[in-house]
């Protein structure tokens, strides 16, 4: 399949490439930067010396990427996937958005949270969460790629939700992400000086990614969900870590969460099922698609609280995107994303 990736300069963009490399059913045709058109992308990450010599191209040559492709990424910000997706209505074009434009069913909610209007309302879009969404995706025109925070904190609850093991009002997630998943764009937040040594919560009930593990949450219980929802930076490059927390509903046995577990993921390759009493380490799934769960039961105070880890920019970014786009194309899912994880 011919492939482009739109945006291919920023962190999920070149995790893409590095992924693709090695995707015996994909070949690149066109990588793309605004601010960086006209060079060779090995120029930008000398890490791809010998791999990719292709110079960047602006998107503004969408007529070209449309016909040359067959399947388009998309690694822009929030608000500019929407005129590439509608730029290529009808082109007979799948596209695979690592953004939030096109994870929402109700656009009013993008809008609420993103302060951005949604100019593409009438997408036929499938949100892209492989493992829960996989019967749509195989049909899909857009997939709009799950978020990096809420792959891990969905794939944590979705099976306690869907057979109604907990009290899903009192759900809580406590998420730590490496520096990555803040962009390369410089920042003071994430200036080495700053985040060295230290541990810092921000957006507080308030991050964007809130509405979005909510409307899984919500899908897949039949019941509105509000969680409480607080992100942390670490120190670190790559890898999120989630701890979830809910209240168990009266008489709801730990044989019964392991059960679930079991049953929503036991054919599942990418989710690693540790198990009760387990405690997932980003170190364990960095470089990998893997999503790596465990689970424990507070007996005193009736609670279960769900770990989960990922690699942030593969399993919540560029692998997820590769994993979608398997399963639009047909192919096996696990095609180009056997990698081990890298380890130490």
């Amino acid at each position: 399949m011919r492939v482009s990736v739109i945006g291919a300069t920023g962190y999920a963009g070149v995790e893409l490439l590095r992924l693709l490399k090695n995707h015996p059913e994909a070949e690149v045709v066109h990588i793309t930067s605004e601010s960086q058109a006209g060079k060779p992308i090995n120029e930008i990450y000398t890490h791809l010396n010998g791999l990719y010599e292709q110079e960047l191209i602006s998107m503004k040559e969408i007529d070209t990427i449309a016909n040359d492709s067959d399947v388009v990424f998309i690694g822009l910000p929030h608000g500019h996937a929407m005129a590439v997706g509608k730029a290529l209505v009808g082109k007979n074009v799948k596209i695979i958005d690592l953004g939030a434009d096109y994870r929402f069913t109700d656009t009013s909610v993008y809008e609420q949270w993103y302060k951005v209007e949604h100019t593409h309302k009438d997408a036929q879009r499938v949100y892209g969460l492989a493992e829960l969404y996989r019967d749509q995706i195989k049909t899909a025109t857009i997939v709009g790629n799950a978020g990096c925070y809420t792959t891990a904190s969905i794939l944590a609850l979705a099976p306690l939700a869907k057979k109604g093991l907990i009290e899903l009002n009192t759900v809580v997630v406590d998420a730590k992400s490496g520096i990555s998943g803040a962009g390369r764009s410089a920042s003071l937040n994430t200036h080495f000086a700053e985040m060295y040594d230290n541990l810092k919560a921000y957006n507080v009930g308030g991050h964007r990614h809130t509405p979005e593990i909510e409307q899984a949450l919500s899908e897949f219980s039949g019941e509105e969900v509000v969680i409480s929802f607080t992100p942390h930076l670490i120190p670190m490059s790559r890898g999120i870590l989630s701890t979830c927390y809910a209240n168990l509903k009266k008489g709801v046995t730990a044989e019964a969460v392991d059960a679930a577990y079991q049953e929503l993921y036991k054919d599942e390759y990418f989710v690693r099922l540790l198990g009760r009493g387990a405690y997932p380490q980003t170190k364990n799934t960095r470089g990998s698609n893997f999503c790596d769960l465990g689970w424990h039961i507070d007996e005193r105070v009736g609670r279960v609280v769900v770990l989960s880890a990922i690699d942030n920019l593969v399993k919540g970014a560029a692998g997820q995107a590769i994993q979608n786009f398997n399963i639009v194309c047909g192919f096996e899912e696990t095609t180009g994303l056997t990698n081990v994880p890298v380890y130490p």
